[in-house]
């Protein structure tokens, strides 16, 4: 008697059956990702204030600050730092000691998703100069997160995501929390700029 294999799909909103093992582009939707992001709370919603800071607008401080660091760049080049997260829209955000512990099967449950995003949206695959971009923004926001919203002093963010110059003050006036609509809709406005024609 053979054993039945595990359901590894999610149906998503707007009715695609995504699998999270096999992801397919053309089951990949803009709204799906913009929804799931906007409920998905950084820092395992150890964070100040009434509402939780989003993956969404986590996603929205990381392209403002990467495009203070790196003026000039494309717009699927910003587009790459605002979809960097975008995978956590249905395996959510897992804080880093404990991916490191999970260990390689769920980074490579990721980096599928995360190709498969790259096709639906035409991203051609980072090269170094972006991928460390992206992963110096990251680290910025993760940096001013934590200071502004999750209780670290400025020592133990730097000891964590080492000596970051500060971010830019658009980049800062983004880190008050947002209500999950609002976080939602900026991530998709956001989204629909960068990929409009010029």
């Amino acid at each position: 008697m053979s054993a039945t294999a595990p359901r590894a799909w999610q149906r998503m909103l707007s009715g695609r059956r995504l699998d999270l093992l096999d992801p397919s582009p053309q089951d990949i939707e803009i709204a799906d990702i913009a929804h799931g992001l906007a409920r998905v709370a950084r820092w395992n919603g150890q964070t100040a204030g009434p509402h939780v800071f989003s993956v969404a607008q986590h996603a929205l401080l990381v392209e403002a600050i990467g495009a203070d660091l790196a003026p000039g760049r494309t717009r699927m080049q910003r587009l790459e730092l605002l979809l960097h997260d975008a995978p956590e829209y249905v395996i959510g955000d897992i804080i880093s000691p404990f991916k490191a512990a999970i260990g390689p099967s769920y980074k490579g449950v990721e980096l599928r998703l995360m190709a498969a995003i790259r096709q639906r949206f035409g991203l051609p695959e980072p090269d170094e100069d972006e991928v460390r971009l992206v992963k110096r923004a990251d680290a910025m926001a993760a940096h001013l997160e934590a200071t502004r919203l999750a209780g670290f002093s400025a020592d133990e963010a730097s000891a964590v995501f080492g000596h970051l110059h500060p971010a830019a003050p658009e980049a800062q006036a983004l880190i008050e929390p947002w209500p999950t609509a609002e976080a939602q809709s900026r991530f998709l406005s956001r989204f629909q700029v960068l990929t409009s024609a010029s």
